[in-house]
């Protein structure tokens, strides 16, 4: 079982920038976040994909910067440039063999 808390959620006015942090209760290899705004689907921001890489959903790349600290067992994600589209519940994912694990989700606001 793995559990996962993220925190750095808030109101942010556009062009702004926020950190979202998530804590695993263990190591984890394979991690993203994930967004899911009101009335459409979930969908991924950014994950780290074996081998190491990060892999960035179109519409974030070059404003948001996944990033970890293994030894805290945490994953960052930098948000800067936020826009009013980038409103959503923010969720943190795991995956460990073939279990998918989530957050409880952090509400972020962009104001126009």
């Amino acid at each position: 079982q793995v559990q996962l808390v993220e925190s750095g959620g808030g109101l942010v006015q556009a062009g702004g920038s926020l950190r979202l942090s998530c804590v695993a209760s263990r190591s984890i290899i394979r991690m993203g976040w994930y967004r899911q705004a009101p009335g459409k689907q979930r969908e991924l921001v950014a994950a780290i994909i074996p081998g190491g890489m990060t892999n960035y959903a179109d519409s974030v790349k070059g404003r948001f910067t996944l990033s970890r600290d293994n030894a805290k067992n945490t994953m960052y994600l930098q948000m800067n440039s936020l826009k009013p589209e980038d409103t959503a519940v923010y969720y943190c994912n795991a995956q460990l063999f073939t279990v998918e694990y989530w957050g409880q989700g952090t509400q972020v606001t962009v104001s126009s």
